[in-house]
């Protein structure tokens, strides 16, 4: 957090001035381990056996904050008798299906909820969609409200004891034998941690791409919820768990958002089938019966307002048919691989450089070969531009630049200083920026692109009235523009983003004026109310007030600072304690108050009881916090939503040193996709051509794929030349001296770099054995001022089940001496004896 967020770390060292102790748990030795009261090292891709011996720490020493855990989670429910844990079945669980390669997860719903089947299209799921219960034919969301529980939490099929079950074999000794991880820095960061629970105090976990970017990544992120909801640390103060972005607006990226299988503010993309032949099927699938997403017709009919306007009628679904449908895997991992099929025609890249920061760059920069046109949109001519005449693969003969039918067209685009707008943050936190000064030459905006071309396309959708057009006919596209250049004036977008009345177009004030009826228009649910009423801009507000900044920016939703804040108060609604109270019922006022904005309905009472058949918030009850689950739990156990588990489960990476300690007939997850082909092949685990563990990274003076920081001549001077982080121990093995070219190797490719020789790396005991790391910075390619070997050339197409993210820690490489052109002889024989997986 030091080394990549920076501005954000300011306020852990402050916590730290005021006693907080801070745990860095990381292969490496950073500047975040410099100022940390423990450094816990490990082995990359090992995190979820560490986790999961901290889940086993906290349950074995009834560590957990049971006047929480109780009300607050799903503790104390029952799982049915049929349900069979990896424990049962040996490294899966139950509704597994061998061939398909697919959960049918109905098995993991609670006891006495019945699914809901749809009627059958004969098309079956498509291979991109995903979400948990969308897949087996659940046509909406079961009642998870027909729980049955045990307060007591002894029954032996409650989610507890499940729990209890699961992690029992995850000790410190295992996380010793297979994480590296001495068994007394354990016990002590165990220990450290767990202090940080109670009604006095809470703790925090901060993650960022080190759990992400893993073939099980999301369940690690699991493992940390599970964690914090038993030491009561979510909703609450000084706790909760914080997903660090690596540049500005990544979060508002997701909001609004990028992604291909959801909408703005989270709603679901449709996907082609049943669920997608009536706007009805769509909310009767998406929504829910209780909880918050019983709003969902209310969301999503005023985001197509927002899309269509006056073309959006009740009579044609409100135009619901011209979305798109996710027809299968969409995502930049299964696209890459549709362009070097040569199924992709073109591709627009606008602020990102797949030619080194995409998996497998080597096999992305040949697939952007087979394109017949590629626009890019930078301030500099990065390599996704120029790798038709200077790539890695142009200059050793595999691609010719006069064969290569890719028509690229490199379109100047303005800097964040150069445009108004809104950033997003870590903490969902909209903050305005104005124009510092107007953009130079041919420079635009990304709302001047996509503005222009809008108009040009609807105007050629006008000339050729052809059903297939008839979306981009209906599309409102009615912006005003300003200036010189003809810009889109951005506070406009940010007042259609918050929502407004149709009749009158009057700003609504909150996404709980949202109708369903087609009187509002929203262009992102969760952002409504960042701007309630003409000239009243919050994003744009600098007059914080109190210790939580209200007043300054604008916090998704409704200016919430904390998620889920009810939970900061007991039960009964008063605060856990003077020292961490948050939000409270006054029992006066019968209504919440508190500093915060409450995350829950303002008048209901923490005793409330639904009555029968009521739905959406109606039917949870006073004392449950987590509103948009539709039990109102926090979820321990994740009975819907992820395809490859309820509970996190130790699996090795796609590449390991070793045989999985837990399950040996189970190696990886089961739900990943490794993608196998030629030119993405995998090393046997283990496999004595590659036996050291590799991981990338950022480094603070550079940002990403290196265009915005390759290019500035006081960034390039700070980090000049690509290197990589190896132990004494290792150098010693290898006979490699501090500052000598070495050659990384992995199943994918060979990179050449300087030799950081440093104790910042150890070198770890795994099951009796020697394990070597390398740390590989990936922020070089062949352009800007410094140059250097891409490091994603050595990385892996691969998806994780639920995100789809690739995997690049804890894969397998090889070191050689030299420079890569010394090392081909070598290179080769590697490659070729290297163990097929």
């Amino acid at each position: 957090m030091a080394e990549n967020h920076p501005v954000g770390f300011q306020w852990v060292m402050e916590a730290k001035e005021r006693g907080a102790k801070v745990l860095h748990v990381d292969p490496r030795f950073s500047r975040t381990s410099a100022v940390a009261n423990i450094w816990v090292p490990f082995r990359a891709g090992s995190d979820i056996l560490f986790l999961g011996g901290l889940i086993h720490y906290v349950l074995e020493n009834e560590l957990f904050f049971r006047d929480y855990v109780v009300p607050y989670t799903n503790a104390s429910v029952i799982i049915p008798d049929d349900f069979k844990d990896t424990e049962d079945l040996e490294g899966v669980f139950s509704g597994w299906d061998a061939n398909k390669k697919t959960y049918d997860e109905t098995t993991w719903l609670y006891e006495g909820v019945e699914p809901v089947k749809a009627a059958s299209t004969g098309q079956g799921a498509s291979e991109g969609s995903h979400g948990g219960h969308a897949e087996h034919g659940l046509h909406a969301m079961p009642d998870l409200c027909k729980y049955q529980r045990d307060l007591t939490l002894q029954h032996p099929r409650c989610v507890f004891q499940l729990l209890r079950k699961h992690f029992a074999r995850y000790t410190p000794e295992m996380v010793e034998q297979y994480c590296g991880v001495r068994k007394s820095v354990f016990l002590n960061a165990a220990k450290t941690f767990c202090t940080a629970s109670g009604p006095d105090k809470t703790g925090a976990i901060c993650y960022a791409l080190g759990w992400t970017q893993h073939s099980n990544g999301v369940q690690m992120i699991r493992c940390a919820a599970i964690l914090q909801l038993l030491l009561g640390n979510m909703g609450r103060p000084g706790g909760g768990i914080l997903a660090l972005r690596g540049h500005a607006s990544i979060q508002g990226s997701t909001d609004v958002p990028t992604l291909y299988d959801i909408l703005p503010g989270y709603l679901s993309m449709p996907k082609f089938g049943e669920e997608s032949k009536t706007l009805d099927a769509y909310i009767e699938k998406y929504g829910s019966r209780t909880g918050w997403w019983y709003n969902t017709d209310k969301y999503i009919v005023s985001l197509l307002k927002a899309y269509y306007g006056e073309s959006a009628q009740p009579e044609n679904d409100f135009g619901f048919h011209w979305l798109p449908r996710v027809t299968g895997d969409h995502s930049h991992q299964a696209y890459w691989l549709d362009m070097l099929d040569g199924k992709m025609d073109g591709l627009f890249v606008m602020g990102q450089n797949p030619a080194v920061a995409g998996p497998n760059s080597g096999m992305e920069r040949r697939g952007l070969a087979k394109l017949k046109w590629l626009v890019v949109r930078e301030m500099v001519e990065t390599e996704t531009a120029s790798f038709w005449y200077e790539s890695p693969e142009v200059k050793r003969g595999e691609l010719r630049t006069e064969e290569i039918p890719t028509e690229v067209f490199l379109l100047p685009a303005a800097g964040h200083a150069e445009k108004d707008g809104t950033f997003t943050n870590t903490q969902r936190l909209l903050q305005w920026r104005e124009k510092a000064v107007e953009p130079p030459g041919d420079c635009r905006s990304e709302n001047w692109f996509a503005y222009h071309l809008g108009v040009l396309l609807k105007e050629k959708a006008r000339r050729d009235p052809q059903p297939r057009h008839a979306a981009l006919l209906a599309l409102k596209w009615d912006y005003s523009i300003e200036g010189e250049h003809r810009e889109p004036v951005a506070e406009e977008v940010l007042r259609e983003i918050n929502g407004y009345k149709v009749a009158d177009g009057e700003l609504v004030p909150g996404f709980t004026a949202l109708k369903a009826d087609g009187s509002t228009a929203c262009g992102c649910w969760i952002y409504s109310g960042v701007f309630p009423k003409k000239g009243e801009n919050r994003a744009n507000q600098r007059a914080a007030k109190g210790f939580y900044g209200h007043g300054w920016g604008f916090a998704w939703p409704s200016d919430r600072r904390i998620l889920y804040n009810r939970a900061s108060a007991r039960p009964d609604g008063r605060p856990w304690s003077e020292r961490k109270k948050l939000v409270w019922w006054d029992f006066e006022s019968k209504k919440w108050t508190g500093l915060d904005v409450p995350d829950f309905t303002l008048t209901k009472a923490p005793d409330y009881e639904p009555p029968a058949g009521a739905v959406g918030d109606d039917g949870l009850a006073g004392d449950k916090p987590f509103l948009l689950h539709c039990d109102g739990f926090g979820w321990i156990w994740v009975p819907v939503g992820l395809t490859d588990g309820p509970l996190p489960t130790h699996y090795e990476p796609l590449e390991s040193p070793v045989r999985n300690p837990i399950y040996p007939k189970q190696q990886t997850n089961p739900m990943a996709q490794a993608k196998a082909r030629p030119g993405n092949e995998y090393a046997a685990s283990p496999d004595a051509h590659f036996p050291f563990v590799m991981m990338t990274y950022r480094l603070t003076e550079h940002h990403t794929a290196g265009g915005m920081s390759r290019t500035l001549s006081h960034l390039a001077e700070l980090q000049p030349e690509m290197f990589c982080e190896i132990s004494p121990d290792l150098a010693k093995k290898l006979s490699v001296t501090p500052g000598e070219w070495v050659t990384i190797v992995t199943a994918r490719g060979a990179i050449e770099a300087h030799a950081l020789v440093t104790s910042r790396i150890k070198m770890l005991t795994i099951d009796g054995k020697p394990v070597h790391q390398v740390g590989v910075p990936f922020h070089w390619g062949y352009s800007g001022l410094v140059k250097g070997d891409i490091a994603n050339d050595l990385i892996a197409i691969s998806e994780e089940p639920n995100v789809r993210i690739m995997e690049t820690k804890g894969l397998l490489c090889n070191l050689i001496r030299g420079k890569r052109a010394e090392n081909l002889d070598a290179i080769g024989q590697l490659r070729e004896g290297q163990g097929q997986r």
